[in-house]
């Protein structure tokens, strides 16, 4: 809320955007909104105006879930030589939140040097109740219109107040309509307990579900707009996080109240929330099968069959030119992906590339050990992994299957050797390929030791050239089909890259893990839901891998089931933002975001060297701190607190 929730005057704030159609904010006072839904062109631009802040969710660089994780790894480039404009992700990690200027405040806007924030999601909202109070007041609407158009918005405020409660925890319900010339006391609303939030959300898409047409049926130019599936998405994600252990009696908040006094979060966990989680995945799911309008991207067809798998993968998360079987809702971006493209990318030294400054955001080491085997195990579990004996010495590939996936018949490290498709898909290893184009050069070697085309040009670390740290490039996002300097120039050759809000993968997981969380022990049907997943990637059911597994049993346990299918979370959604929200509903973020960041010794221009002598990972970034519970929640802005009297977050 702006100071004592006097934003509620206001009809909207000046945006702008990259996108002239989204150039359409008016800037009446409220005595004259009501004649700015005397028409459809009016109310039209009411309408984009209300869906503009979408666009500054998802840009990569800007976005705090894909840099403020312990999925990447930062360079001292990228971290103080470029610190007015690096991603504030690498802030929040480091420990540098505070309540005087909170990094990424969605709660009251207040524009940051290097921050793309420029409003928050309560001005958002009280601009989605005028549209929805005031829509049928359009002449020259049809009704069927003006029903969708208010569906569209109502769903859009549903998931404003989900963002916010993903950050915020416990948050304040603005009336749909007020009195502007009631006390302005009456205006400081108090928090609500989180559990009414939860509920007023799943309300809100249960209103409109209904109403809304299925993203198949939608019209080409509204497809930016919410959908059916897009909708039922939202209610099972929002059940997900109602269910888990952060917002599910959580003993942490049992002293946490509002400035009535009253109790903002349950302390005993309800376990039927999971059953309401899994019902509405399933729903989402069965609709899709039904109705034939997602479904997970399969069939994809390359050189070899490891090859075709990573194809699906890589095609999974891409949207080019709107085009997804697997997304069930997609937003334009303000801008192009270049940014994050041009601190990801390799600069490679046979100057195949001109223009990129090379990477300084790499995979970390803990990513780099998240995935499976080629047999579908965790790297510890597997007793006949080629690794099993030692990941971190080096080896020979002699097996075809991995013909132009990593080098054959030379020395290799073991880590690199005999990993899952999505391994391959999402990361680039030393010694491993990397194909980007379609020309008959097309495939690339990459060689990591200093020195080297992949390698650091530097014999020393240094704050001045962009630096990968870690010895990975991050793969995932890009086109096997472009180059780098085509995804320098943001991919035009292929389209337009919306961000994919929801793909469809995430509900079988959803399923998955709830269903698992409301049995007593896990059955065939959390492994028919995780299943799915786990067939796309190219790896063989959960209960047969495990057969062959260290600790056999853990497939047959809650908690053992529960561990494999968070291991499913990170492997499947690894860098595309999920594991920064997910790590804080399990409540693991204050171990995880606490330990050391990994990688090798990327100055090294042998492989003894490169590889620490086969005695394991180095130390490359010791900052990251997160403190709980205090971290698990953003901190509301001191200035709001003391203006507005609302209750502080825990901590802050």
């Amino acid at each position: 809320m702006k100071r004592l929730i006097a934003y509620l005057f206001i009809a909207f704030l000046p945006v702008t955007s990259c996108d002239s159609w989204l150039d359409v904010v008016p800037e009446e006072d409220i005595a004259t909104i009501d004649s700015e839904f005397e028409t459809y062109d009016q109310a039209y631009k009411w309408l984009k105006s209300a869906y503009v802040y979408m666009q500054d969710l998802y840009e990569r660089y800007y976005d705090v879930a894909y840099t403020g994780s312990d999925e990447l790894v930062a360079d001292n480039y990228l971290r103080t030589t470029l610190a007015s404009m690096h991603p504030v992700g690498l802030d929040i990690i480091g420990g540098k939140q505070n309540v005087f200027a909170p990094y990424a405040d969605t709660w009251l806007s207040v524009s940051q040097l290097g921050q793309r924030y420029r409003k928050d999601f309560y001005t958002q909202i009280v601009l989605c109740n005028h549209f929805i109070t005031r829509i049928d007041n359009v002449y020259n609407l049809s009704a069927k219109d003006k029903s969708e158009w208010k569906a569209e918005v109502i769903a859009l405020k549903a998931y404003y107040y989900f963002e916010l409660v993903r950050r915020y925890g416990p948050v304040m319900i603005v009336p749909d309509s007020f009195d502007p010339n009631q006390n302005v006391e009456n205006l400081k609303l108090p928090r609500s307990h989180v559990d009414t939030c939860f509920n007023y959300i799943v309300r809100l898409c249960d209103d409109v579900v209904d109403i809304l047409p299925s993203c198949k049926t939608k019209k080409s130019e509204r497809r930016g707009y919410f959908n059916k599936e897009a909708v039922m998405a939202l209610k099972a994600r929002a059940l997900c996080y109602q269910a888990s252990d952060l917002f599910n009696g959580n003993p942490d908040y049992v002293n946490f109240k509002n400035k009535k006094g009253e109790a903002l979060f349950s302390t005993t966990a309800d376990p039927k929330k999971w059953e309401r989680a899994a019902q509405a995945a399933i729903k989402v799911i069965e609709f899709c099968q039904e109705t034939g309008s997602a479904t997970l991207i399969e069939g994809s067809v390359a050189n070899t069959q490891l090859q075709s798998y990573m194809l699906d993968i890589e095609r999974s998360a891409q949207t080019f030119g709107w085009k997804s079987d697997e997304a069930l809702y997609m937003v334009r971006l303000n801008g192009e992906d270049a940014a994050w493209f041009r601190y990801t990318l390799p600069k490679f030294s046979d100057g195949s590339n001109h223009t990129l400054p090379g990477a300084c955001l790499a995979p970390s080491m803990k990513m780099v050990e998240m995935f499976y085997t080629e047999n579908g195990l965790p790297i510890d579990q597997d007793l006949k992994w080629v690794g099993s004996g030692n990941p971190y010495a080096l080896g020979i590939e002699t097996d075809p299957k991995y013909t132009d996936v990593v080098v054959l018949n030379e020395t290799m490290l073991n880590l690199h050797r005999r990993r899952e498709p999505r391994f391959y898909a999402d990361i680039v290893a030393d010694r491993c390929y990397w194909r980007l184009g379609t020309g008959v050069d097309n495939i690339h070697l990459i060689e990591t030791y200093q020195g080297e085309k992949s390698g650091l040009g530097e014999k020393r670390f240094s704050a001045n050239v962009p630096q990968n740290i870690t010895g990975y490039y991050l793969k995932k996002g890009t086109a096997s089909t472009a180059t780098l300097n085509a995804h320098q120039g943001g991919l035009n050759s292929l389209g337009e890259r919306p961000a994919a809000v929801f793909r469809l993968a995430e509900m079988y997981l959803i399923a998955a893990e709830a269903l698992n969380e409301c049995k007593a022990a896990p059955d065939g049907e959390v492994y028919k839901y995780l299943n799915v997943v786990r067939h796309r990637a190219g790896i063989p059911d959960v209960e047969i891998a495990w057969r062959n597994a260290k600790d056999p049993g853990r497939v047959k346990s809650k908690a053992g089931m529960r561990d494999i299918i968070r291991q499913e979370w990170n492997i499947e959604f690894a860098f595309e933002g999920y594991r920064f929200w997910n790590v804080r509903r399990w409540k693991t973020a204050n171990v995880e975001l606490n330990e050391q960041s990994f990688g090798w010794n990327v100055v090294g221009n042998n492989a003894n060297d490169f590889y620490n002598n086969g005695r394991g990972p180095v130390v490359v970034y010791s900052g990251n701190k997160f403190v709980a519970p205090r971290d698990y929640f953003w901190p509301i802005r001191s200035e709001e607190v003391q203006t507005a009297g609302c209750v502080q977050n825990p901590g802050w």
